[in-house]
């Protein structure tokens, strides 16, 4: 009968829609904006990581769907949506989650605020002495960097540069009667939310410029003002032909600023005139025209969420050394350790100042280490790499970089960051137009007893001081010889020009990372369909690889246990009697990111544990550098067997979704304690702190 079940599904109703997938996660976003139990100000953050993540998806995804419907191309989505389908479902679920963020921001964030001291009010809320000050500054520090730009005869509509805000004006010569559009825009380097007196009032600026809009018109009737914000196209095309990476990516970033327009925002009551005024100037067809009830742009209440107000936030996480890398007080210690068994780290947990860069700081000093070679996908202002980079090559090693500059809206950073690692005498490489090199991976080479060895890491994150903090990641650091001649080997083909030969124990793409995943899932199948032990956990940001999909499908019809947790996509349907009935899949979503991709198989007696950088996903697959590494130190498969255990014992942070593609909250049943993954990381960090500071005493 679930047999027969399964065989009534249609191929479109085996796989869910990939974009609407993805609008699923950003509702988890912003539930957790509207959890009570959660302080105000990290509230807040969520619901300005909804926006900033709604915007992103509107730069890439909606814009390559909205050239699809341009093109004329009949191209069906997996679930058998057209592109027209697809970005009708997309408008309608957009307005649903934008209308209940402005809902939620009016009606609870706003005035919990207030109540506590953070007022986002209005000009009319200030009293006589707030409204003298407001005049002054307004004066001092606003009005000189305003440029109102009217529409008339010699004067076409202006450019309107993207994710801006601008005041959009119909303004009337009072003696002519005369009547013209004009656009001011909101400056982009003043505060957004503008701090006024002394009891925490803050204005929206471009209420402030509303208010005082006289001043830039003087002598004329201001006849409506509505605000207004542009979202572009901002997806790179590097052509596979270039010639020049380096100035190809440059050229798009030029053109980025001038992509066609895929949404604009348009925020209150507003007239149809001014509607269509907007339509024309910006060459904006009505279904692009998105009409928010409330603030636009709310991606800038993280500029409230930075003021010191620690009694609205959750209690600062600071992460413990690693008791292995506490020991290690020198670099001879630190290799040695390495040397020994491998180290997994996991981040914020473990600390990843004392982990990855010191074993970076180490090696561009170490005088035993004669080469550094590293993957910069994405990286921050204050990165320990790039000194380490410089220091190693003005010392005279061999010091490489490989560095993305397809980051998507990181790559000004990386172009910076390769100007800078040249100049100081750095070999920077930076891979090819048509596959992005998203591997996390370095390599030290270290002379030890007349012998070279080589030591590597290979994580689940960035290289990025910053988000090492708030994205959940893990790094291995091995000496393995297979492992680190392998990471040499692909180093050696990223830089020069060769065709890659097998790889020892990594699983790289796009060369045979598909094939392998594919291979591992049979192997846990044919396991099943033998009564044998037969279970699969996976953990990745996004799934919705058909072919493995597919795999994944087969391998539960023959009995194997199946556990994915997906952070934001998964077009995979769980739980369908004959199909998936054995797959369960859940999201977890917490006060850091969940960013690491872990691959359990167990097939029979035998278990394969791979950790790395790749997604289920085809451009991961099939367009992409990625390196999964085996981990096989029993210790560190100990912990990643153990990580997987608490993440599906949580009940509190966790999400379930249904057969139907539905996403339900898990919580605690009555009587029984709420558990987050991610609280019971930090406690067990805490704990091996405490056990290693008691140890320490007693000696």
């Amino acid at each position: 009968m679930a047999r027969a079940e399964a065989a009534l599904l249609t191929d479109d109703a085996r796989l869910l829609n990939r974009e609407l997938s993805w609008l699923d996660y950003n509702a988890r976003v912003l539930a957790r904006a509207s959890d009570p139990a959660l302080p105000l100000l990290e509230r807040s953050r969520n619901c300005a990581y909804f926006s900033s993540n709604l915007d992103e998806f509107f730069q890439v995804r909606v814009a390559g769907l909205t050239g699809q419907e341009e093109s004329g191309l009949l191209v069906r989505s997996p679930d058998g949506r057209t592109a027209p389908e697809t970005l009708a479902a997309i408008r309608e679920k957009t307005l649903e989650l934008t209308a209940a963020q402005a809902k939620l921001w009016k009606r609870e964030l706003r005035p919990a605020l207030a109540d506590a001291g953070v007022i986002v009010g209005e000009v009319e809320d200030c009293n006589r002495k707030e409204l003298e000050e407001l005049e002054q500054r307004f004066g001092r520090d606003i009005f000189p960097i305003l440029t109102p730009l009217a529409v008339g005869p010699g004067q076409p509509f202006p450019y309107i540069s993207p994710l801006s805000l601008s005041l959009g004006i119909f303004v009337r010569d009072e003696e002519t009667g005369e009547e013209r559009f004009a656009r001011v825009k909101v400056p982009e380097l003043l505060p957004r939310f503008f701090s006024i007196g002394t009891r925490g009032l803050f204005l929206p600026l471009e209420r402030v410029i509303r208010h005082f809009l006289p001043r830039l018109f003087p002598g004329m009737e201001i006849v409506e003002c509505s605000t207004f914000r542009v979202t572009r196209d901002a997806d790179l095309e590097v052509s596979d032909e270039a010639d020049d990476l380096l100035e190809a990516v440059q050229d798009e970033l030029r053109r980025r600023r001038f992509g066609d327009v895929v949404r604009v925002e348009v925020s209150g009551s507003v007239s149809d005139r001014m509607l269509e005024r907007l339509e024309r100037g910006l060459s904006a067809s009505t279904e692009q025209i998105y009409l928010i009830p409330g603030l636009l742009d709310l991606a800038e209440l993280q500029e409230l969420v930075s003021i010191d107000r620690p009694d609205l936030k959750e209690e600062p996480w600071y992460p413990v050394v690693h008791p292995r890398f506490l020991a290690a007080a020198d670099a001879d210690e630190l290799f040695a350790e390495i040397r020994r068994s491998d180290i997994l780290v996991h981040h914020p947990f473990d600390s990843f100042a004392s982990s990855y860069e010191a074993f970076l700081k180490a090696a561009a000093r170490d005088p035993a280490v004669v080469a550094l070679k590293t993957a910069l996908y994405r990286t921050s202002e204050d990165s320990p790499v790039v000194p380490a980079l410089v220091y190693a090559a003005e010392r005279g090693k061999q010091s490489m970089s490989l560095i993305e500059l397809k980051a998507r809206f990181d790559e000004s950073r990386n172009i910076g960051w390769s100007r800078s690692l040249e100049q100081a005498g750095v070999h920077v490489v930076y891979g090819f137009p048509n596959l992005k090199i998203h591997a996390k991976m370095t390599l030290i080479v270290r002379r030890e007893g007349g012998e070279l060895r080589r030591y590597v890491h290979l994580g689940t994150g960035n290289y990025n001081i910053m988000t090492a903090k708030t994205y959940e990641d893990y790094g291995l650091f091995t000496a393995d010889a297979d492992i680190t001649a392998d990471v040499a080997d692909l180093f050696n083909y990223l830089s020069g020009f060769s065709r890659p030969q097998p790889f020892r124990k990594l699983l790289v793409a796009p060369f045979g990372l598909r094939d392998g995943m594919v291979e591992r899932i049979r192997e846990v199948r044919r396991a099943a369909a033998n009564g044998e032990e037969a279970r699969i956990r996976i953990k990745v940001n996004s799934l919705n690889d058909e072919e493995l999909i597919e795999e994944l499908y087969r391998a539960s019809q023959a009995g194997a246990k199946i556990d994915i947790v997906a952070r934001s996509i998964c077009t995979l349907r769980p739980g369908v009697p004959g199909l998936s009935e054995t797959i369960r899949v859940r999201s977890i979503l917490g006060r850091f990111l969940e960013h690491s991709r872990i691959f359990i198989f167990e097939a029979g007696e035998k278990r394969t544990i791979l950790i790395g950088s790749a997604d289920l996903m085809p451009r991961n697959l099939d367009h992409r550098i990625e390196v999964l590494t085996p981990v096989e130190d029993g210790r560190a498969q100990q912990e990643l067997v153990r990580a997987f255990d608490v993440l599906l014992a949580d009940n509190a942070s966790a999400w379930e979704m249904s057969s139907e593609g539905l996403w339900m909250k898990l919580r605690p049943k009555k009587g029984d304690r709420g558990r987050q993954a991610q609280q019971v990381f930090m406690r067990s960090a805490r704990a091996r702190a405490r056990r290693r500071s008691a140890s320490l005493r007693t000696r």
